[in-house]
């Protein structure tokens, strides 16, 4: 939180580069002249709607991110501190990714150390608990119509998910046990309070918080629809599309360093790839598609992480 302008712009410059060398490897791979093709076919009005997508998903993250930070404690952010948060934790300005922005937001609004790791467990917890059971269904439902793209991209999300939210459920009712231990079962009882949290957010009034978090996969979802809308000239089958897209987000965009930098650009579009659709024009949708779930954010980001600063500094 202490960086320098330079630091920052350094961060900015590491992060064009990786996406850059990135997107030459990926481009190469799909053959430069088929990525060409496609973007001379672009059809540009379905950017706006991409636009409009992406803004969608940062007001559902915002929702979600205030009732995470609300639940079980006196803890009310104000909207405008939520929002430098959630703005600041999408940029590439934080070498470990955006939780750490959330560590550092959450202690700002007064909460212990095991409160924070907890809400920030919490809050990736959340952002899954739509995303794989909605990624599990679908395997399903394409296991079932014989339409699987590929038994190793659709039988990990139809067996894995299910027997995962069993374990996790049985376990976080056996979280009390561990936590009179110490070292790895502590923290695997804090992990397991992070499950709790989300139990919470669905049986309480904070149903704000799962519906924040629809919005926001909604949103995103739909402006890589949007993207692949116009280089293909078609609309891409929901169902693949879904599932190639949480194959893609194996990890999240807030998990990774640099706002996913590199890891999102390759991965996208080659599990877009595997579930059907042109590997050309899934480079250059994702790249467009990243334009405006990173780069045009840079400046929000910038301009919250400045207030974040602000702060800290008025409260020390």
């Amino acid at each position: 939180m202490e960086r320098t302008r330079a630091e920052s712009l350094a961060f900015v410059v590491a992060t064009t580069m990786i996406a850059l060398g990135t997107l030459f490897a990926v481009t190469w791979v799909a053959g430069f002249d088929h990525v060409a093709a496609r973007l001379q076919a672009v059809d540009p009005v379905w950017f706006a709607t991409a636009l409009g997508a992406q803004a969608l998903a940062y007001v559902g993250y915002v929702f979600a991110y205030r009732e995470v930070a609300r639940i079980d404690h006196d803890c009310d952010f104000r909207t405008r501190d939520v929002i430098a948060a959630v703005t600041a934790g999408f940029g590439p300005f934080v070498a470990r990714g955006g939780f750490a922005v959330d560590v550092h937001a959450f202690k700002q609004a007064g909460l212990t150390d095991r409160e924070v790791r907890v809400r920030v467990l919490g809050l990736g917890a959340l952002e899954y608990a739509l995303l794989a059971p909605a990624a599990c269904i679908v395997a399903i439902q394409l296991l079932a119509d014989g339409h699987s793209p590929s038994l190793a991209l659709t039988l990990p999300w139809a067996i894995a998910v299910p027997l995962g939210f069993v374990a996790a459920l049985w376990a976080v009712e056996k979280r009390e046990t561990l936590r009179v231990h110490s070292g790895r079962r502590r923290h695997l009882a804090e992990a397991l309070d992070s499950i709790h949290v989300l139990k919470s957010l669905f049986k309480t009034r904070h149903l704000l918080g799962p519906f924040g978090s629809a919005v926001y996969w909604f949103g995103d979802i739909f402006c890589l629809w949007a993207c692949l809308q116009a280089f293909t000239h078609g609309s891409p089958n929901i169902s693949l599309l879904l599932l190639g897209y949480a194959t893609g987000y194996a990890l999240t965009r807030r998990t990774l360093p640099l706002g996913g930098a590199g890891a999102v650009d390759a991965l996208l579009p080659f599990a877009l790839s595997w579930c059907g659709i042109s590997l050309a024009a899934a480079v250059l949708a994702v790249f467009t598609y990243r334009v405006f779930n990173l780069w045009l954010p840079i400046v929000p980001a910038a301009l919250g992480l400045r207030r974040m600063r602000a702060t800290a500094t008025a409260a020390a």
